[in-house]
């Protein structure tokens, strides 16, 4: 039996905290293979299909190449860290995590591009809560689909440290690197070369790859006012226990 070529390693999240951008310069790597489609979705949309199908997304995959791919939904999905454990039980992830409230903001503003949001942002926050009841339960079947839980969940995809305790496993292990999309755009080189030595390629050559910046939205959050921000960043704080320091990490 032919073995199926699988990824060695995931990037799993967060939501325009980078992703693109990073998925874009490990593609330059010649040592890497990522699919054409970013996003492939198996352990979260399609995890209702065969292992197979997921194996063909890598199937032009040369045999001195590992194998990658990205799918920020993972981290928020309520199933994907098993499903991964399930199929991938030796594969590593990588995280990026970006301020909360400039993640939210631009996950608003980019879902009012897409078309995914019709109300202004207040509404839109304060719908959160009804649009995403029962998500959770619906998603944990295979194959389960819920749109806002994708789409609209912006002050919940924001709460990183209820979102990695579902990855203890590889936090045990050393399989995962969690990095702040900040360091990602501001050290480039140091950032890109630390996740070359984490996957297990020469760090130096990191030199070689350009960070594109990818999927920019128009800054449309710099018209945000600082209260609102400041609004924003309690309610995460008060109503959703968003916790800092339980992760490591500070954003001013």
């Amino acid at each position: 039996m032919t073995q199926l070529q699988l990824p060695n390693f995931l990037v799993i999240g967060t939501q325009k905290g980078g992703t693109t951008s990073l998925e874009q310069a490990l593609r330059q790597h010649k040592q890497i293979f990522i699919p054409v489609k970013k996003e492939v979705h198996y352990f979260s949309l399609f995890s209702s299909q065969p292992l197979e199908w997921y194996a063909n997304h890598f199937i032009e995959a040369k045999t001195e190449q590992i194998c990658a791919e990205a799918t920020p939904y993972y981290l928020f999905h309520p199933a994907a860290a098993e499903r991964i454990n399930q199929s991938l039980s030796k594969v590593k992830l990588i995280v990026l995590l970006r301020d909360p409230v400039e993640r939210l903001l631009s996950h608003y503003f980019h879902a009012r591009r897409l078309g995914n949001e019709s109300l202004g942002l207040s509404d839109a926050l304060a719908a959160e809560n009804e649009r995403l009841a029962g998500a959770e339960a619906q998603l944990m079947s295979a194959g389960g689909v819920h749109q806002a839980h994708q789409k609209q969940s912006y002050f919940s995809r924001s709460c990183y440290e209820k979102q990695l305790p579902r990855f203890d496993l590889w936090q045990q292990t050393d399989r995962l690197l969690i990095l702040r999309s900040e360091d990602l755009f501001e050290q480039s080189q140091q950032t890109l070369a630390k996740v070359l030595a984490f996957i297990g390629l020469n760090a130096s050559s990191s030199t070689q790859l350009l960070l594109p910046q990818a999927n920019r939205g128009n800054s449309e959050a710099a018209a945000v006012s600082s209260s609102e921000k400041k609004r924003i960043k309690e309610t995460l704080i008060n109503t959703y226990s968003w916790a800092a320091n339980k992760l490591k990490m500070h954003w001013d």
